[in-house]
């Protein structure tokens, strides 16, 4: 790989679990870490990269098919890239598209060795994308971390599908990995210390999942993900494949759960030695009125809440509870459920904010709660602890 500006230091370990301190050209990250989503290059909910940075997000993850549909991933490269536009100035991953290999599969899509042939889902003009275009758009935006193209396969398609979508998503990543080389040694690309982040495919199939670990694994990526899981398998399945792989995934290397999950799927997933998740779930709740609290989810909808005068959640320091810092330290003090609540009832975009801005702070939360777990060596006694407090607010 051309010379890249990055640094992973495992600080923390208890069994699997690790929490490492990675530095890129756009800032450390420090892991587990959870990537709040924005799509699109914006959090759905009108929440901003000041927000963000108001409650601890560390990486932003956007959507290469979908910026490369609207605006256009050339428009962004001429306004100076994703960073620029979004005014945010840390860590981005951008995902590949492969997972509109797999959820445009119904728009004529066709998939050959070159690569994929679908039909954009805003207008139905014909797209096609392979790894040479993927790697192409995602330099044009600037990203942190690229992803590497790659078809994400039913998790419960039969092996005859599996085994040669695996080696051709194996075909793609080489070819990834050449592009990039030559993109981040181009004069006019933006970010030439971008990372390439490679994808273990194999659906549920452990034997097919660990033999591509090993192939991926002797190309020295700077990261790798584990793709393929949260589209159908059950959760056993998921933790399953997690506990056979991993091992085989290099340990000094950042490792990603790709679309992942609940606050439980997270907690077994770190347990397993992931240390990078992103999923839609805080955003998409929150804009349903839907909320994540330390004693259970809330629906801000009920009746029982018309009335209700706290915070979501008592000692949350979110702005949706505690408001924003002032300059003498104290605050202004959040919103109340009721309040939220009739918000979300007339229809008042603030409210789905409120509550996106909660989710996604209670998400970061979760991971910061991990990392020192973790590095003050009582892994096991908090592990305990939260899934039997997850249990509870899910039975």
């Amino acid at each position: 790989m051309a010379a890249v500006k990055m640094k992973y230091e495992i600080v923390g370990q208890c069994g699997r679990a690790k929490s490492a301190h990675m530095e890129t050209v756009h800032g450390v990250i420090e892991t587990p870490v959870f990537m709040n989503v924005g799509t699109v290059a914006a959090i759905k909910g009108g929440v901003s990269t000041d927000d963000l940075r108001l409650i601890g997000t560390q990486v932003e993850l956007s959507n290469t098919y979908h910026l490369h549909v609207r605006t256009g991933d050339k428009v962004i490269k001429e306004l100076g890239g994703l960073h620029r536009l979004m005014n945010w100035d840390k860590p981005i991953l951008t995902d590949s598209g492969g997972f509109q290999v797999y959820s445009l599969a119904k728009t004529g899509r066709k998939i050959r060795e070159e690569g994929v042939e679908f039909r954009s889902h805003i207008d139905g003009r014909k797209i096609f994308m392979g790894p040479e275009e993927s790697m192409e758009i995602q330099s044009n935006l600037a990203s942190t971390i690229a992803m590497a193209f790659d078809e994400c396969p039913p998790a419960l398609a039969d092996r005859q599908y599996i085994e040669p979508s695996v080696e051709r998503t194996t075909r793609w990543l080489l070819r990834c990995k050449n592009r990039i080389e030559e993109l981040n040694d181009e004069e006019s690309t933006i970010n030439k210390n971008q990372l390439l982040f490679g994808i273990n495919q194999g659906g549920i199939l452990s034997d097919v999942r660990i033999n591509h670990a090993k192939q991926i694994a002797e190309l020295d990526l700077p990261g790798y993900a584990v793709g393929g899981l949260a589209v159908g398998e059950s959760h056993e399945d998921m933790y399953r494949i997690l506990e056979d792989v991993v091992p085989f995934l290099p340990k000094e290397k950042p490792t990603y759960l790709m679309g992942v999950g609940t606050p439980e799927n997270m907690v077994m997933a770190v347990d397993r030695g992931i240390d990078f998740f992103d999923c839609v779930f805080p955003s998409r709740n929150g804009r349903h009125g839907h909320v994540y609290h330390a004693s259970g989810k809330l629906n801000l909808w009920n009746l029982a809440y018309e009335k209700d005068f706290r915070p979501i959640e008592e000692g949350c320091d979110c702005p949706a509870c505690k408001g924003i810092r002032l300059e003498d330290g104290s605050y202004t003090g959040g919103y109340s459920r009721a309040y939220i609540r009739h918000l979300l009832k007339a229809k008042e975009m603030l409210g789905m904010r409120l509550c996106v801005l909660h989710n996604l702070s209670y998400y970061n939360r979760l991971m910061r709660e991990m990392r020192f777990a973790i590095r003050e060596g009582r892994w096991e006694a908090w592990k305990t602890d939260a899934l039997y407090k997850l249990k509870i607010q899910n039975s």
